[in-house]
């Protein structure tokens, strides 16, 4: 098994609490965490709150995505020493945009500049 499918089978509930202490910690809140994650994966609050209770891996949280947003093609930049817009992989790609999100969010860019809008 490689390193990647060990990322892919992790839960995203299990990484959830990581992103929410980040934006706590810079004053930013867990609504606007869901926000952004609701952004990325078009799910409603309901609904992703259901896939962090079924404990739902990240391959099959963004392969069963709602709607993916097609403006996340404008997030760019580095996460993790990577340049998120040159990751080929596709199920690696959303997890780096997610990780990109919170950390905008966490760095206290404004809402709409996170969202792309």
């Amino acid at each position: 098994m490689n390193s990647n499918h060990r990322i892919y089978s992790v839960s995203v509930a299990s990484v959830y609490p990581h992103y929410v202490a980040k934006a706590e910690k810079k004053g930013r809140t867990r609504a606007e965490v869901d926000e952004v994650i609701r952004w990325l994966t078009g799910h409603s609050q309901e609904t992703l709150e259901k896939e962090l209770a079924k404990k739902t891996n990240f391959e099959d949280f963004f392969a069963q995505a709602p709607q993916m947003n097609p403006s996340r093609s404008l997030i760019t930049g580095m996460i993790c020493g990577v340049r998120v817009q040159d990751i080929e992989e596709s199920t690696m790609r959303e997890i780096r945009y997610l990780d990109k999100l919170v950390d905008e969010l966490a760095k206290g860019k404004p809402m709409e500049k996170v969202l792309r809008q």
